[in-house]
């Protein structure tokens, strides 16, 4: 086998997986290349140095990074809280751990040079570029990957791990002193509001929930009205329950996917329901949570889930491991009608129950209602600058309100082409090398994550996290990149002639 050569555009959180995913297939020698601009190498956006106070979302053994072994993340804070002399810090309401976001980024580094180091000793070559890939064609078999600085480097495979996009200043509010586009990292773009300022933040998701935690942890005492047009929190996750998926496996959502071109949102929903059946689920009480999103108010919604966080009944943990886990594999063979009806009218709140905050979140998010110190708002209609200073923030019940500062936490639509990526991804279409999905990203084969056009995938090109949103769905959550990375892996070293090994559960790091 000739060795292969192998770019990487990205350097974040999917790029670590992939990587983590060829160090265990041994299928080298070779060359890997990363482009990647940023200064939070490994870390992307997310996961950059920033204030503990913003945490995951998830427990630990959801993000692990080596496939087949969830302790991995365990036993890298576990050598951590011992070489530092911490303990872990557990949510006093869930006895689960949830890491800073900022200490899960040490995690990613710290796993992605130990893979380097370890696919240098198979002997590979590795190469890390401080630079944008902006254009790329094929050519004799090969892509050619062209750098800002005019660099052209050539590749038997490229594999785009481009991340999400930045926030999206929905209200054109740039520029206006007082808004903060970007709250990103917290610890610095977030310091300079005053204590007594009366806050809006325009958005309701985790973003949002992290900048009222950050303010708060600061000694913010003014009011802070978090505004958003459906008043949509994530939900609150509940104490871990032991269960097994039964029917809601990847095994058989990929067998279903082999064998049927495509299944009814109705077919889908008959083995959701067998499974929670067989599991004791209410479902009167699980169909009422989805469909009341929209019904109750946000305190009220946030105030009853709180509640519910050491209840025994396994629906909504249920939906919260199997829709991550199976999203990818059923989503390619659901009928398009089907799912352009879920994006238009549940995919905010499946984004909400199957990515909660944790109980100790929402516990301050309360206290501070309590407080008379937070307003959860729904029905925003218009943020604008006022010309005496501060802002107006208009609700469609024609409510104002008048706020000093306004911090952005919209992010941008799942699946949207990041801005930094679009030469890049112009560059593709253009070649006839992609095309672009109607619900976000690029089109992308669901057994391979290789890109496609008119149908037909390109061996050579690969597309992992969500630039594949509108493909497969739930690109983005760790666990579907680890199954994504191990896919392309797959693929790549298939095509090469060397067949990956069993993968071992084994780790690179001290433990």
């Amino acid at each position: 086998m000739s060795a292969i050569s192998i770019g990487v555009v990205g350097g974040g959180a999917s790029a670590v997986c992939l990587i983590d995913a060829l160090v265990m297939a041994e299928g080298g020698p070779g060359s890997l290349t990363v482009f990647e601009p940023s200064p939070n190498l490994w870390r992307g956006r997310a996961y950059q140095a920033d204030s503990e106070t913003i945490k995951v979302n998830a427990t630990p053994d959801d993000m692990s990074v080596r496939a087949g072994d969830p302790h991995h993340f365990i036993r890298w804070l576990g050598a951590r809280d011992r070489m530092l002399g911490e303990s872990g810090g557990l949510d006093p309401f869930s006895g689960a751990r949830f890491a800073p976001r900022a200490v899960y980024g040490e995690y990613l580094e710290q796993t992605a040079y130990a893979g380097l180091a370890e696919l240098r000793r198979q002997g590979w070559r590795v190469d890390l570029v401080g630079d944008s890939a902006t254009t790329a064609r094929r050519a004799g078999g090969k892509v050619l990957l062209g750098t800002g600085r005019g660099v052209t480097s050539s590749f038997d495979h490229v594999v785009l791990c481009v991340g999400g996009d930045g926030p999206k200043d929905v209200y054109g509010l740039a520029g206006s002193p007082g808004f903060t586009a970007d709250p990103y990292p917290v610890s610095q773009n977030l310091r300079t509001v005053g204590a007594a300022e009366r806050v809006a933040v325009i958005g309701s998701g985790l973003t949002a929930v992290d900048i009222v935690l950050a303010l708060t942890a600061q000694g913010h005492r003014g009011p802070i009205s978090l505004v958003s047009r459906r008043g949509v929190l994530p939900g609150v996750r509940q104490r871990e329950a032991d269960f097994e998926l039964r029917h809601l496996t990847q095994e058989r959502m990929r067998a279903l996917a082999r064998s049927r071109r495509e299944i009814s949102v109705q077919e889908f929903t008959a083995i959701v329901h067998r499974e929670l059946r067989e599991a004791g689920v209410d479902l009167a009480a699980l169909r009422s949570e989805v469909v009341a999103t929209d019904e109750e108010s946000p305190v009220g919604r946030l105030r009853r889930q709180f509640a519910a966080v050491t209840a025994s009944d396994l629906g909504l943990r249920i939906l919260q491991r199997a829709v991550p886990e199976i999203g990818p594999d059923v989503w390619p063979v659901l009928r398009e009608q089907d799912r352009a009806e879920v994006l238009r009218s549940h995919y905010r709140t499946i984004m909400s129950l199957c990515c909660p905050m944790p109980p100790g979140s929402a516990a301050v998010l309360l206290a501070l209602v309590d407080e008379g110190r937070l307003d959860i708002r729904s029905g925003l209609d218009s943020v604008s600058p006022r010309s005496g200073g501060g802002f107006a923030v208009g609700l469609r019940d024609s409510t104002v309100l008048r706020v000093d500062r306004v911090i952005n936490a919209v992010n941008a639509s799942e699946g949207r082409i990041p801005r930094g990526a679009a030469p890049l991804v112009n560059s593709l279409i253009g070649d006839r090398a992609a095309s672009l999905h109607p619900h976000g990203g690029l089109h992308v084969v669901r057994a391979t994550s290789r890109l496609t056009t008119d149908g037909t995938p390109d061996p050579r090109l690969y597309g992992l996290g969500t630039i594949a949103a509108g493909s497969l769905f739930f690109t983005f959550g760790v666990q579907s990149l680890v199954d994504r990375g191990v896919d392309i892996v797959d693929a790549i070293l298939e095509r090469s002639g060397s067949q990956p090994p069993v993968r071992a559960a084994e780790t690179l790091l001290p433990a």
